[in-house]
């Protein structure tokens, strides 16, 4: 790869992650349908992938860092007596039902689903109607400190879903959410609270694989440049997608996903 389509597929990672369209059916898309990234082997591809991942996880810690910080001293100390501390656990519980299924199938998605454009294309439509009508006709009745236990739960289950390309993480957690009555920047805060532990999960377990080591110290000016782009970029994706949630809705983010959608049917029937 060559210096600029590090950074193109950084910069997709940086704002496809936060906002609900799939980081990893868009880089996918990108590197197949339009050639960014072409060539490299399919290790070299969900490792880089993986990376770019870390940039977007950093980003998630900097840019919360004082909510994750109040999250760990109140959860350590008051546990659940405090909201603060009861987002902590409720992060938790959240978190197990997607590890559980990540670990069990993981090579079961990236054999079969990875590569599955028509799987992909579906995904991204039928996920951005889903995405647009929870919105539309669920109330904003409570914050992310008034939300329950169980509400978490249903959270990190449906977030299942999102390791298939298409679904994306942060569009069906936040769809979730809408419908169990968050208001839409809880929504998004949670989602994006929710995707650090998932993602540093799947960043240790690809570092723990002894071959990509080797991939990533042949690369390493590669990796670190497409890391520090996804992570500026992620910054301001979360800043700016969080002012718009305050006044607008996710029409937007449908009727462009159904779009990409076609495109890729379009590419299938084509090639």
């Amino acid at each position: 790869m060559n210096i600029f389509e590090v950074f193109i597929l950084g910069f997709i990672q940086g704002v496809a992650e936060f906002l609900p369209i799939s980081s990893s059916a868009h880089l996918i898309i990108f590197r197949d349908v339009f050639g960014i990234g072409a060539g490299m082997s399919s290790n070299m591809e969900l490792t880089f992938d993986i990376a770019l991942h870390f940039g977007t996880l950093l980003a998630i810690l900097v840019f919360f860092f004082w909510d994750f910080m109040k999250m760990l001293e109140k959860g350590f100390t008051k546990g659940v007596k405090d909201d603060d501390g009861k987002l902590l656990w409720y992060l938790v519980a959240a978190t197990i039902p997607a590890a559980i299924v990540g670990v069990l199938f993981e090579d079961v998605i990236e054999n079969m689903v990875r590569s599955n454009y028509v799987v992909i294309a579906l995904a991204l439509a039928i996920m951005g109607v889903i995405i647009y009508l929870a919105d539309k006709y669920s109330k904003q009745s409570k914050n992310v400190k008034q939300m329950t236990l169980k509400d978490a739960i249903i959270i990190g289950c449906s977030q299942v879903f999102a390791l298939i390309p298409g679904f994306s993480r942060s569009g069906t957690t936040i769809a979730t959410g809408r419908i169990l009555g968050l208001d839409r920047e809880s929504a998004a805060k949670f989602s994006f609270f929710l995707s650090a532990p998932v993602v540093l999960g799947a960043v240790v377990l690809q570092l723990i694989k002894g071959s990509v080591w080797s991939v990533i110290l042949a690369n390493l000016s590669t990796f670190i440049f497409g890391i520090l782009v996804s992570f500026i970029i992620g910054l301001l994706c979360i800043k700016y997608l969080l002012k718009y949630l305050q006044k607008h809705n996710f029409k937007i983010f449908m009727i462009y996903r159904v779009l990409l959608a076609i495109v890729v049917l379009v590419y299938i029937f084509i090639r």
